[in-house]
């Protein structure tokens, strides 16, 4: 018996590598912003964005904090790698490099493009906040016991279905 062959459709997909800039004053204020832009548009997030093809990654960090408020950074180091797999109507998978820094300017000057808000608040007052799960992860982690963290990506993308909004 011979079987016929109906091909599939699929949409090439990849993994978006970005980097975000938890920064952190002496008096642990943390920078962050309001997105104006998917995913997540209207939550609150530290700056980052996507490391462009053949970029190197601290390069990328620092560019997109100029882009999008424009201040000066030190970086410290890596706190940790978070993804979000299964984001929009496309399933986009991120794949995100959170480092910690420290300003080398204060003056924010938020893009209007892809931010509409930057504010330094103490860390103190971050739960009152509505971030990211990656956000709220790496922050829970820098700050522990100031804010819940919502767990690993993979609870993210459970609770997700669970609530029928994969």
């Amino acid at each position: 018996m011979l079987r016929t062959y109906t091909p599939m459709a699929f949409t090439k997909q990849h993994i978006k590598t970005s980097v975000v800039a938890c920064i952190i004053d002496a008096g642990d204020h943390v920078l962050i912003t309001r997105r104006c832009v998917g995913p997540f548009c209207g939550r609150w997030v530290m700056p980052g964005g996507k490391i462009d093809h053949g970029e190197p990654i601290l390069a990328a960090l620092h560019r997109e904090v100029r882009e999008e408020v424009g201040l000066e950074i030190h970086v410290d180091g890596l706190v940790d790698v978070y993804e979000h797999v299964g984001i929009g109507p496309k399933n986009d998978h991120y794949v995100i490099l959170y480092y910690r820094s420290h300003p080398l300017s204060f003056e924010l000057r938020p893009n209007g493009a892809e931010v509409t808000e930057a504010r330094w608040v103490p860390a103190d007052e971050l739960h009152r906040y509505h971030m990211t799960p990656g956000s709220r992860h790496i922050l829970a982690q820098i700050f522990p016991g100031r804010l819940i963290d919502p767990g690993q990506p993979e609870d993210e993308l459970a609770d997700r279905v669970a609530a029928g909004n994969p």
